[in-house]
């Protein structure tokens, strides 16, 4: 097969695992757990990354991400984790984005401690920032764009020249955008990770992480990888991968509805501030008409308080108020009482989340059907 340039044909077809024997058009399942160690290449066994499944889905995703080779995991705080701890041992430094997933915030907060790894945290988007931050030991730089959960948008080109200047690796949380919108790898940026239980499973129903990268990082990734037991089952790579296929019909389909939904909230007179980097009125509009193909399923916005946050998820009847995103279903939930519930009032709040706020997930329905029911639960609060 020629190269595949086309995002929505790979998503269907690049990393194909043929069914030589009955040619059916879907994956076959290799479940098992046990392979021949005589007379084979090489070694196959779930923990080493190496199952017939495993590599093919891994394919796929690298091409998604225009990257060499990727991996996949348990979790996505499995890939953060093993990604971070590849690289990194005692007295080494990382600088974190301030503006970050809340798991992987406690992450740092709670486990770098213990390895006597050194962090900081920058509450900022100006570049100059992160290099005042750079220290002689220092070894990591990590972001998320769009960042959870205030959408705020981060330089990936810049960060990537300040890494490479100052011989850093940079690593991106890149779940809010998926490939789809948004390949970091284009700009320079090391190491890509998704929470694959997000956009790319996108039903719900799958708990998966993954990351892409040059092959040199892979395989360095891959050694720490074997010891941290974090692989997925292939039952789960099976699913995931049925799920990727669609990954592009659906998240354009959720890009159309979320500009209709943040631009129906932003004129509404209950909601305080819209955050959604696809309104012009958004600070980061013009660096996310750059460096995003589309402005992704995922919104922000905020109430007067926590109680009155609660009360309108109480009210919502067709979304669904619910702790993850990325599903074809609409979903909304408080930040500060899930993903950022683990960090106190005041971190949240010098991050600028505030208890009024509601993260919203917008799905594939039909756009007027997700606004009458933003309608009828704003009547009753």
């Amino acid at each position: 097969m020629k190269k595949i340039n086309g995002v929505g044909t790979k998503c269907v077809h690049s990393g194909d695992l043929i069914d030589d024997r009955f040619k059916g058009a879907t994956s076959p399942i290799f479940p098992s757990t046990a392979y021949d160690f005589i007379d084979v290449e090489d070694d196959k066994y779930p923990r080493y990354f190496n199952t017939p499944n495993q590599l093919a889905l891994s394919k796929k995703i690298a091409d998604l991400e225009n990257c060499e080779a990727a991996l996949l995991f348990g979790s996505g705080i499995a890939a953060i984790f093993t990604s971070l701890f590849s690289f990194l041992k005692s007295e080494d430094h990382v600088i974190f984005q301030g503006s970050i997933y809340g798991g992987t915030l406690n992450l740092v907060i709670k486990e770098f401690k213990k390895f006597n790894i050194e962090y900081s945290l920058v509450d900022s988007f100006d570049i100059k920032e992160y290099e005042m931050e750079i220290k002689e030991n220092t070894k990591i730089i990590f972001i998320e764009s769009p960042s959870n959960p205030l959408l705020k948008v981060i330089d990936l080109q810049a960060i990537s020249n300040l890494s490479k200047k100052n011989n850093l690796i940079s690593i991106i949380d890149n779940t809010f955008s998926s490939p789809i919108n948004q390949n970091p790898s284009d700009f320079g940026i090391d190491i890509i990770i998704h929470s694959a239980t997000k956009y790319l499973g996108g039903h719900s129903d799958i708990l998966a992480g993954a990351l892409a990268s040059t092959k040199s990082n892979i395989d360095k990734i891959i050694e720490s990888s074997i010891n941290y037991g974090g692989n997925l089952s292939e039952y789960t790579v099976w699913l995931l991968e049925r799920s990727i296929k669609t990954l592009s019909l659906r998240v354009n389909k959720q890009n159309e509805n979320a500009l209709k939904v943040s631009d129906y909230l932003s004129n509404h007179e209950k909601v305080n501030a819209v955050h959604y980097p696809g309104l012009k009125t958004h600070p980061d509009y013009e660096l996310s008409s750059k460096q995003m193909k589309g402005f992704g399923g995922m919104l922000s916005f905020e109430l007067s308080n926590l109680e009155e946050a609660i009360l309108f998820t109480r009210k919502i009847k067709l979304i669904k108020s619910a702790m993850s995103l990325g599903g074809v279903e609409s979903t909304i939930c408080s930040p500060s009482l899930t993903s950022h519930s683990k960090i106190s009032k005041e971190e949240r709040e010098n991050l600028g989340i505030f208890d009024g706020l509601l993260r919203f997930s917008v799905g594939i329905e039909d756009h007027n059907d997700i606004i009458n029911d933003l309608k009828q639960a704003f009547s009753k609060i």
